[in-house]
Protein backbone atom coordinates (compact mmCIF):
# COMPACT_ATOMS: atom_id res chain seq x y z
CA UNK A 1 0.00 0.00 0.00
CA UNK A 2 1.45 3.74 -1.27
CA UNK A 3 -0.03 7.03 -0.21
CA UNK A 4 -0.91 7.30 -3.62
CA UNK A 5 -2.81 4.95 -4.19
CA UNK A 6 -5.82 5.90 -5.99
CA UNK A 7 -4.65 8.63 -7.42
CA UNK A 8 -4.06 9.28 -11.06
CA UNK A 9 -1.23 10.93 -12.47
CA UNK A 10 0.06 12.57 -16.18
CA UNK A 11 3.62 13.34 -16.61
CA UNK A 12 4.86 14.54 -19.63
CA UNK A 13 8.30 14.04 -21.19
CA UNK A 14 8.02 10.93 -19.46
CA UNK A 15 10.05 8.95 -21.76
CA UNK A 16 13.20 9.70 -20.06
CA UNK A 17 15.77 11.20 -17.71
CA UNK A 18 13.60 13.06 -15.11
CA UNK A 19 10.27 12.63 -16.35
CA UNK A 20 11.22 8.84 -16.57
CA UNK A 21 12.04 8.99 -13.00
CA UNK A 22 8.89 10.99 -11.97
CA UNK A 23 7.14 8.48 -13.44
CA UNK A 24 8.85 5.01 -11.66
CA UNK A 25 8.84 6.92 -8.42
CA UNK A 26 4.73 7.70 -8.46
CA UNK A 27 3.78 4.00 -9.40
CA UNK A 28 5.75 2.53 -7.10
CA UNK A 29 3.94 4.59 -4.26
CA UNK A 30 0.77 3.64 -6.15
CA UNK A 31 -0.18 6.38 -8.36
CA UNK A 32 -1.33 4.94 -11.79
CA UNK A 33 0.43 6.90 -14.60
CA UNK A 34 0.03 8.36 -18.00
CA UNK A 35 3.74 8.31 -19.46
CA UNK A 36 3.65 11.22 -21.86
CA UNK A 37 6.22 11.63 -24.72
CA UNK A 38 6.32 13.61 -28.31
CA UNK A 39 7.87 11.53 -30.67
CA UNK A 40 9.37 7.92 -29.21
CA UNK A 41 6.31 5.58 -29.01
CA UNK A 42 8.83 2.65 -27.87
CA UNK A 43 10.00 4.73 -24.84
CA UNK A 44 6.79 5.92 -23.75
CA UNK A 45 5.38 2.14 -23.93
CA UNK A 46 9.10 0.51 -21.82
CA UNK A 47 8.21 2.94 -18.83
CA UNK A 48 4.93 2.00 -18.83
CA UNK A 49 5.67 -2.00 -19.09
CA UNK A 50 8.60 -1.15 -16.31
CA UNK A 51 5.55 0.08 -14.17
CA UNK A 52 3.53 -2.83 -15.02
CA UNK A 53 5.72 -5.07 -13.71
CA UNK A 54 6.05 -3.85 -11.08
CA UNK A 55 2.71 -4.32 -10.02
CA UNK A 56 1.04 -0.42 -11.10
CA UNK A 57 -1.33 0.61 -14.05
CA UNK A 58 0.07 2.73 -16.61
CA UNK A 59 0.04 3.62 -20.16
CA UNK A 60 1.97 5.12 -22.45
CA UNK A 61 0.76 8.17 -24.95
CA UNK A 62 2.52 10.46 -27.12
CA UNK A 63 1.02 13.68 -27.68
CA UNK A 64 2.61 16.84 -27.98
CA UNK A 65 2.10 19.21 -25.50
CA UNK A 66 2.05 22.09 -27.39
CA UNK A 67 -1.33 20.68 -29.68
CA UNK A 68 -4.71 21.25 -27.94
CA UNK A 69 -6.43 18.76 -29.63
CA UNK A 70 -3.72 15.79 -28.86
CA UNK A 71 -3.43 16.93 -24.90
CA UNK A 72 -7.48 16.84 -24.76
CA UNK A 73 -7.36 13.13 -26.85
CA UNK A 74 -4.42 12.08 -24.34
CA UNK A 75 -6.55 13.65 -20.90
CA UNK A 76 -9.45 12.29 -22.19
CA UNK A 77 -8.28 8.65 -22.60
CA UNK A 78 -6.76 8.91 -18.95
CA UNK A 79 -10.31 9.65 -17.43
CA UNK A 80 -11.61 6.88 -19.54
CA UNK A 81 -9.22 4.18 -18.32
CA UNK A 82 -8.12 5.43 -15.02
CA UNK A 83 -11.22 7.18 -13.76
CA UNK A 84 -10.12 10.90 -13.47
CA UNK A 85 -6.85 12.91 -12.62
CA UNK A 86 -5.47 14.26 -9.46
CA UNK A 87 -1.99 14.74 -10.46
CA UNK A 88 -0.41 16.58 -12.83
CA UNK A 89 3.52 17.09 -13.91
CA UNK A 90 4.35 19.38 -16.44
CA UNK A 91 7.95 17.78 -17.25
CA UNK A 92 8.24 18.05 -21.20
CA UNK A 93 10.90 20.94 -22.22
CA UNK A 94 13.21 21.73 -25.21
CA UNK A 95 16.98 22.42 -24.38
CA UNK A 96 18.76 24.77 -27.11
CA UNK A 97 21.90 26.98 -27.21
CA UNK A 98 22.01 29.27 -29.14
CA UNK A 99 23.37 32.71 -28.78
CA UNK A 100 20.60 35.49 -28.64
CA UNK A 101 21.24 38.11 -31.84
CA UNK A 102 21.25 34.37 -33.61
CA UNK A 103 17.90 33.40 -31.80
CA UNK A 104 15.15 33.63 -34.10
CA UNK A 105 11.83 34.17 -32.96
CA UNK A 106 10.76 30.51 -34.86
CA UNK A 107 13.14 29.25 -32.36
CA UNK A 108 11.94 31.61 -29.34
CA UNK A 109 8.46 29.78 -30.18
CA UNK A 110 8.79 26.82 -30.02
CA UNK A 111 11.14 26.61 -26.80
CA UNK A 112 7.88 28.33 -24.99
CA UNK A 113 5.46 26.36 -26.90
CA UNK A 114 6.11 23.26 -24.86
CA UNK A 115 7.42 24.40 -21.53
CA UNK A 116 5.39 27.48 -21.33
CA UNK A 117 2.14 27.11 -23.72
CA UNK A 118 2.17 23.05 -22.84
CA UNK A 119 2.30 23.51 -19.18
CA UNK A 120 -0.98 25.49 -19.39
CA UNK A 121 -2.78 23.47 -22.23
CA UNK A 122 -2.38 20.42 -19.97
CA UNK A 123 -3.49 22.23 -16.62
CA UNK A 124 -6.18 23.49 -18.52
CA UNK A 125 -7.48 20.45 -19.69
CA UNK A 126 -6.99 18.80 -16.44
CA UNK A 127 -8.50 21.01 -14.09
CA UNK A 128 -11.93 20.22 -14.40
CA UNK A 129 -11.01 16.14 -13.38
CA UNK A 130 -9.07 17.30 -11.04
CA UNK A 131 -11.98 19.51 -9.03
CA UNK A 132 -14.71 16.87 -9.93
CA UNK A 133 -11.73 14.47 -7.93
CA UNK A 134 -11.97 16.71 -4.83
CA UNK A 135 -15.84 17.59 -5.09
CA UNK A 136 -16.51 13.67 -4.70
CA UNK A 137 -14.23 13.66 -1.34
CA UNK A 138 -10.58 13.57 -2.36
CA UNK A 139 -7.81 15.12 -0.68
CA UNK A 140 -7.38 17.59 -3.48
CA UNK A 141 -4.94 17.25 -6.91
CA UNK A 142 -1.75 18.72 -7.30
CA UNK A 143 0.33 20.16 -9.97
CA UNK A 144 4.13 20.37 -10.09
CA UNK A 145 5.88 22.21 -12.96
CA UNK A 146 9.88 21.30 -13.79
CA UNK A 147 11.77 24.23 -13.64
CA UNK A 148 15.40 25.05 -13.80
CA UNK A 149 18.20 27.21 -11.91
CA UNK A 150 19.38 28.85 -15.07
CA UNK A 151 16.01 30.92 -14.42
CA UNK A 152 17.84 32.21 -11.65
CA UNK A 153 21.09 32.71 -11.92
CA UNK A 154 21.26 33.41 -15.75
CA UNK A 155 22.70 31.66 -18.31
CA UNK A 156 24.08 32.59 -21.87
CA UNK A 157 22.81 31.29 -25.14
CA UNK A 158 19.71 30.32 -23.04
CA UNK A 159 17.92 33.32 -22.74
CA UNK A 160 14.35 31.36 -24.30
CA UNK A 161 14.57 28.47 -21.89
CA UNK A 162 15.04 30.74 -19.11
CA UNK A 163 12.04 33.10 -19.91
CA UNK A 164 9.99 29.89 -20.74
CA UNK A 165 11.05 28.30 -17.05
CA UNK A 166 10.42 31.78 -15.38
CA UNK A 167 6.62 32.02 -16.90
CA UNK A 168 6.44 28.30 -15.56
CA UNK A 169 7.05 29.49 -12.35
CA UNK A 170 4.47 32.21 -12.71
CA UNK A 171 1.82 29.93 -13.74
CA UNK A 172 2.12 28.11 -10.59
CA UNK A 173 2.05 30.90 -8.23
CA UNK A 174 -1.23 32.27 -9.67
CA UNK A 175 -2.57 28.76 -9.95
CA UNK A 176 -2.08 28.00 -6.40
CA UNK A 177 -3.62 31.18 -5.60
CA UNK A 178 -6.95 30.36 -8.00
CA UNK A 179 -6.99 26.87 -7.54
CA UNK A 180 -6.57 26.50 -3.90
CA UNK A 181 -10.14 27.04 -2.38
CA UNK A 182 -10.86 23.65 -4.78
CA UNK A 183 -7.80 21.72 -2.47
CA UNK A 184 -5.17 21.78 -5.63
CA UNK A 185 -1.80 22.83 -4.80
CA UNK A 186 0.49 24.13 -7.82
CA UNK A 187 4.12 24.51 -7.38
CA UNK A 188 7.71 24.41 -9.17
CA UNK A 189 10.66 22.70 -8.85
CA UNK A 190 13.71 24.22 -10.33
CA UNK A 191 16.81 21.20 -10.69
CA UNK A 192 20.07 22.34 -10.84
CA UNK A 193 23.04 20.14 -12.51
CA UNK A 194 21.41 17.19 -12.56
CA UNK A 195 23.39 13.48 -14.21
CA UNK A 196 20.53 12.73 -17.00
CA UNK A 197 21.60 12.27 -20.65
CA UNK A 198 21.54 15.04 -22.46
CA UNK A 199 20.34 15.25 -26.49
CA UNK A 200 22.71 16.67 -29.03
CA UNK A 201 20.49 19.95 -29.48
CA UNK A 202 20.82 21.12 -25.99
CA UNK A 203 24.83 21.48 -26.66
CA UNK A 204 27.42 20.97 -23.55
CA UNK A 205 25.85 21.45 -20.09
CA UNK A 206 26.59 25.54 -19.19
CA UNK A 207 29.63 26.35 -16.69
CA UNK A 208 27.48 28.08 -14.57
CA UNK A 209 25.60 24.49 -14.11
CA UNK A 210 28.80 22.36 -13.88
CA UNK A 211 29.32 20.54 -10.40
CA UNK A 212 32.80 22.07 -10.07
CA UNK A 213 31.35 25.55 -9.02
CA UNK A 214 28.37 23.61 -6.64
CA UNK A 215 28.52 23.50 -3.05
CA UNK A 216 27.50 19.89 -2.58
CA UNK A 217 30.37 19.11 -5.28
CA UNK A 218 28.62 16.98 -7.68
CA UNK A 219 25.28 16.48 -9.91
CA UNK A 220 22.16 15.59 -8.33
CA UNK A 221 20.26 12.56 -9.33
CA UNK A 222 17.19 12.55 -10.89
CA UNK A 223 15.66 10.18 -8.24
CA UNK A 224 16.41 13.26 -5.78
CA UNK A 225 13.97 15.42 -8.06
CA UNK A 226 11.38 12.51 -8.50
CA UNK A 227 11.80 12.29 -4.42
CA UNK A 228 10.71 16.23 -4.57
CA UNK A 229 7.82 15.67 -6.74
CA UNK A 230 6.61 12.80 -4.74
CA UNK A 231 6.90 14.61 -1.20
CA UNK A 232 4.61 17.58 -3.11
CA UNK A 233 2.08 15.77 -4.60
CA UNK A 234 1.41 13.31 -1.37
CA UNK A 235 -0.27 13.56 1.69
CA UNK A 236 2.88 15.25 3.70
CA UNK A 237 2.78 18.08 0.91
CA UNK A 238 -1.00 19.46 1.31
CA UNK A 239 0.66 22.92 2.80
CA UNK A 240 3.26 23.46 0.47
CA UNK A 241 1.82 25.71 -2.30
CA UNK A 242 2.82 28.58 -4.80
CA UNK A 243 6.30 27.48 -3.90
CA UNK A 244 9.79 27.40 -6.21
CA UNK A 245 12.31 24.43 -4.95
CA UNK A 246 15.43 24.71 -5.32
CA UNK A 247 17.23 21.33 -5.50
CA UNK A 248 20.59 22.22 -6.95
CA UNK A 249 23.26 21.56 -4.23
CA UNK A 250 23.54 24.92 -3.56
CA UNK A 251 24.22 26.50 -6.87
CA UNK A 252 21.70 28.89 -6.50
CA UNK A 253 21.32 30.31 -2.44
CA UNK A 254 18.00 31.62 -1.46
Amino acid sequence: MGSLDGKIAVVTGAGKNIGREIALTLARDGAAVVVNGRGDQAAVDGVAEEIRALGGRAFGHLADVADEAAVTAMVERAVGEFGGIDIVVSNAGLRRQTPFLEMGLAEWREILSVALDGAFILTRACVPHMIARSQQGGEGGAIVGLSGVSTHVGTPERCHVSASKAGLEGLMRALAVELGPHGITANSIAPGAIDTVRGAAAGQMPSTMRAAGVPAGRKGTMEEIAAMVRHLVGPQGRFITGQTLHVNGGAFLT
